[in-house]
């Protein structure tokens, strides 16, 4: 069972591959960066659980990489422990208030890492409201984002995402796929922000299927259009060489067999540009509706609507 993404951030060889071979035979997923710079693009491409920072690196010290991700919207939620030789009692509250969630100092005990990072884990998911399958924030936390937007003085608009036909990729390939493709989409997600969004935009996993962006970008047609056609395209990996090819799946319905298309991305917006909104409700509900009659790609090809 993956237990979740750990970025281990240290230009030592030694240490970083003792750490990632430890914590894979522990069930985590385990990413090397060595260097600051690499730290803060791999972490935009894809949200680890929790990063193990050096503070000594060889391009930036693990301070600055660390005040880089909790002034980033999108990586402010992720863990942080530093990992390093000092031991002033100065050097700990900096790390601290910048927003680290623990401090362990070279040399250290490997299980009682462990036991740090499963806590931080287990703490951010509980107090965070975490996805655990997309790491991505939920209900709550995508509710509070909204309430802040609203008294923002800046441009922004709320997209909202479903995957058509989930439902009967889940039922014939089962659970441990649909998890993929969950994954797949929230990388997919932190790509395209990557290209055409901003730092300050916020991505959300409100529901299984279901998406959100709340983005600055002045590229939201284009954002859109990216998002539905690398998913359409990507998400037929997914798939078996017999069902991409035929461009349908067969589900057992009592006792004989349904054709349901392939998974497709259907997508729409609301903006600021064209709205003023009194509550949380009417942002969702407007651009749901929008959703609905808008983007899908189940057609001849990508139909923008949007309300930006």
């Amino acid at each position: 069972m993956n237990k979740g993404r750990i970025l281990v951030v240290e230009d030592d060889f030694d240490i970083s591959n003792m750490l990632r071979i430890y914590f894979s035979g522990q069930g985590y997923e385990v990413q090397i960066a060595p260097r600051g710079g690499d730290a803060l693009q791999m972490t935009r491409k894809q949200l680890p659980n929790l990063i193990v920072l050096d503070i000594m690196l060889p391009d930036m010290n693990g301070y600055d990489v660390c005040r880089e991700l909790r002034e980033t919207t999108r990586t402010s939620h992720i863990p942080i422990i530093f990992l390093t030789q000092k031991d002033e009692r100065s050097d700990k509250i900096t790390g601290l208030e910048l927003g680290a969630d623990d401090y362990i100092t070279k040399p250290f005990d490997i299980e009682e890492l462990k036991l740090r990072v499963q806590n931080a884990i287990t703490a951010a998911n509980r107090t965070s409201q975490l996805d655990p399958k997309s790491n991505l924030p939920t209900g709550r936390l995508i509710e509070d984002h909204l309430r802040t937007m609203m008294h923002s003085d800046r441009a922004w608009a709320y997209i909202d995402m479903k995957i058509n036909h989930f439902d009967a990729f889940n039922e014939v390939y089962q659970f441990a796929a649909a998890d993929d493709v969950v994954r797949f989409v929230a990388l997919l997600m932190n790509e395209v922000i990557e290209e055409l969004g901003t730092p300050e935009d916020f991505l959300g996993h409100p529901g299984r299927d279901n998406f959100v962006i709340i983005t600055h970008s002045k590229s939201v047609d284009k954002l859109k259009e990216r998002t539905v056609e690398r998913f359409n395209d990507e998400v037929k990996q997914h798939y078996s060489f017999i069902d991409r090819e035929r461009g349908y799946v067969l589900v057992p319905d009592d006792g004989d067999e349904r054709q349901e298309p392939l998974m497709t991305m259907a997508i729409g917006s609301v903006s600021t540009e064209t709205h003023q909104f009194s509550d949380i409700r009417e942002i969702t509900e407007l651009a749901a509706e929008d959703r609905r009659r808008g983007l899908s790609g189940e057609d001849a090809g990508p139909r923008i609507v949007t309300s930006w």
